[in-house]
């Protein structure tokens, strides 16, 4: 009893175990994936491959062989296409990868030589190197893309050169440079994963109309599930800011809607914790309640992280609700577990995840509520914090409200030192804007002479372009490329119909050798099966009697062996051999069942030719598993009948006991071991059907609706 319930409790465990760990690759962060899919020996581009990934996203190679899919660590792509075996590739890191596939002859006959002055590996590696420095070092990154414009000569590569600067100015808050950018991308080599990204840039440059255009101008069906969401998030986004806030819960709804039908779980709490934030926008505090709650729920089943931010949410809605019970209680709990964080990530003063800034809420709400003793403590904490990280904003604010928490609470000498402290601050914050002004004139000088380089660098991208594809089009007229091009297609099409023919030559002769492993199988296991028979027979049996069945399974046995190297041996020695066994297991079981073999008149049986031994394991089951345990004597019948002048039906009836009962009636021993007969007889089925398309079909059901259900067999053949 007690090794069971450990047995139960280990499986618990482990169930459990399985389910945190799928959850956790549920909440994996995503990120784009960019690739591209290339003949493995020419290096040319495929397009139209169907790239998806296991969780539901869904895209397809463009011209250029290249695609992008969001994806997250662990997800497994499905790489398809006509013309190449699937490949699948599990997702690592969000690096560029490239497939090597070795397309069909028939993909290789309709390829087209794409001429090009570009080198796509240096492409790819500098637009890689411009990723790697776009959130460390703008002035670094950029550079990259200058090379990449100058190494690549294609608009689809322009385009992703641009896409790529749009992001850089976009994290580094240059919007109105972002969104120049993204629109060039747009007008090299449009597609909606861009023009998400420049509607996302009007919004934060606060072009609200503009952003409105391009979200409503996107076809809705051309985007990915994720892509989807994205776009109603944006559209919500764009009506808040602008207090449309009806229109804002509409785009949130709809995009919720996606989001839960997907599963796409982290903009399902995403869009709950928005919708929250309209309602209590527009004064609907228990509606947007209702929301925060369900969006801090949805955050607890994700990372920590994404919880301790919807926390602290939902703690400011609780100030602007006056809740401050609730919000110290919610802003204690989010410092324990950004303790906690904090051992594996570093968050900059900017991010709300930072004890200070939790300390001073804390402090701030316990002096809304006059509680100075317990105010006091946590302010301390958040000015010592806030030194020691050299976050002045916070260690301001905590000082002048520490000050005004003094004055409140009648200590007056605090509260003037406190104050002095405050104004020291005050002088040493303004300092440091002044610098921070003057980095950032000096840094926005230099991304727009760099912006300037590389407009300069696509006008003279666009006029060599123009230049090459005059020089492209002079030499595509040439009459030596035009015949090497027609001498090269014959030469594959002759190579592709030797292949062709091999192959099929190839499997003609597996197809054979399959058949003489079959039937080299099923001699064997007839011979064991009736050297039982006559063992069985002259035990049980006088001398006289056996010696007569012997000679009769000396017939059989010759009959059998002749016909063993056959494909195919006519109809009219497969009958004969079937009279022959038929009358040996009747002579054996005379008091169990009697038989009849019918044999329609206008069939010409040299006409038709079988499979040797296809039919004898049929009547073999209905003797030995169907009427040898009726308890009446029954009866077998073998009918051939001709249902059209290119095809003949044979039926083997018989009224035993049925499968069931015959399965029912089986020894564990038997049950464990393979029907070998039939097995074999399926196979040499469905080999010969694959050679001489469908000449064999082969129907079995019970005969009837008594108690002994019977067995009929229906083999239909077809003539050559």
């Amino acid at each position: 009893m007690r090794l069971a319930i450990k047995k139960i409790w280990f499986v618990v465990i482990l169930f459990c175990a399985t389910c945190v760990l799928a959850q956790r690759n549920d909440n994996a962060p995503k990120f784009t994936v960019r690739g591209s899919v290339v003949e493995s020996k020419t290096n040319d581009p495929i397009a139209n491959v169907n790239i998806e990934v296991n969780g539901g996203s869904y895209t397809t190679t463009d011209s250029g062989g290249n695609f992008r899919i969001e994806a997250k660590k662990g997800d497994e792509l499905t790489i398809k296409h006509k013309d190449f075996e699937t490949v699948y590739y599990t997702i690592l890191n969000s690096e560029r990868i490239k497939v090597e596939v070795q397309p069909s002859m028939e993909a290789i006959q309709y390829s087209k030589k794409k001429f090009s002055r570009t080198n796509p590996e240096l492409f790819k590696s500098l637009i890689d190197s411009a990723e790697v420095y776009l959130k460390k070092d703008a002035k670094k990154s950029i550079p990259f893309i200058e090379k990449a414009l100058a190494t690549g000569n294609s608009a689809k590569e322009n385009g992703e050169a641009y896409e790529v600067l749009g992001d850089i100015y976009l994290h580094w808050k240059q919007f109105d440079l972002a969104v120049s950018n993204y629109r060039i991308s747009i007008q090299n080599n449009g597609n909606n994963t861009v023009k998400l990204k420049l509607a996302n840039a009007y919004k934060q440059n606060n072009s609200y109309q503009e952003s409105l255009q391009i979200y409503n101008a996107i076809n809705k069906k051309e985007l990915s599930n994720y892509q989807l969401v994205e776009l109603y998030e944006g559209l919500g986004d764009v009506n808040l800011s602008t207090k449309s806030y009806q229109s804002a819960i509409n785009a949130y709804n709809e995009g919720l809607k996606v989001a839960q039908k997907h599963l796409i779980s982290p903009k399902v709490t995403d869009l709950n914790s928005k919708i929250a934030q309209v309602y209590n926008a527009k004064g609907e505090t228990q509606k947007a309640e209702g929301f925060f709650d369900q969006s801090l729920k949805l955050a607890n089943s994700q990372n920590k992280k994404r919880a301790v931010e919807e926390k602290i949410k939902i703690a400011d809605f609780k100030n602007e609700t006056n809740n401050y019970s609730s919000e110290i209680q919610l802003r204690k709990e989010v410092l324990k577990q950004i303790n906690e964080i904090q051992k594996d990530s570093v968050f900059n003063n900017e991010s709300p995840l930072t004890p200070q800034k939790q300390n001073y809420k804390i402090g701030n709400a316990y002096a809304s509520q006059r509680d100075y003793v317990n105010a006091i403590p946590y302010l301390k904490k958040s000015i010592e914090e806030a030194d020691t990280k050299e976050d002045l904003i916070v260690q301001k604010d905590a000082t002048r409200k520490l000050s005004e928490v003094y004055r409140d609470a009648g200590e007056f000498d605090k509260a003037l030192i406190a104050y002095q402290s405050y104004v020291d601050l005050v002088d040493k914050l303004y300092s440091k804007k002044e610098q921070e002004i003057s980095q950032a004139a000096r840094f926005s000088k230099d991304i727009v002479a760099k912006q300037n380089r590389i407009l300069s660098l696509e006008s003279d991208r666009a006029l060599s372009e123009s230049k090459y594809e005059l020089n492209l089009e002079q030499a595509k007229r040439q009459k030596l490329i035009i015949y090497s091009l027609i001498v090269g297609v014959i030469l594959l099409l002759v190579a592709g119909f030797l292949m062709f023919k091999y192959i099929k030559q190839q499997r003609l002769a597996n197809n054979l050798l399959a058949l003489k492993s079959l039937r080299s199988q099923m001699n064997p296991h007839f011979i064991f099966n009736a050297l039982n028979s006559v063992n069985s027979f002259i035990a049980s049996n006088d001398e006289r009697t056996a010696n007569k069945y012997l000679t009769d399974f000396s017939l059989l046995m010759r009959a059998v062996l002749e016909n063993s190297e056959e494909d195919f041996i006519p109809l009219e020695k497969e009958i004969a051999l079937l009279e022959l066994y038929t009358k040996l297991e009747h002579f054996r079981f005379q008091d169990k069942f009697d038989y009849t073999i019918t044999i329609d008149e206008n069939i010409h049986l040299n006409d038709f030719v079988i499979p040797p031994m296809l039919l004898q394991p049929y009547i073999e089951n209905a003797v030995w598993h169907g009427l040898r345990y009726k308890k009446s004597k029954g009866r077998l019948e073998i009918v051939i009948s001709q249902t059209s002048p290119e095809e003949i039906k044979i039926t083997i009836i018989d009224d035993g006991i049925g499968r069931e009962k015959s399965k029912a009636l089986k020894t564990e021993n038997q049950k464990k071991q393979n029907p070998k007969g039939m097995g074999n007889i399926k196979k040499r089925v469905s080999i010969l059907n694959a050679m001489y398309k469908d000449k064999v079909d082969v129907f079995i059901d019970d005969f009837q609706d008594e108690e002994d259900r019977g067995t009929r067999v229906v083999v239909m053949l077809k003539k050559d």
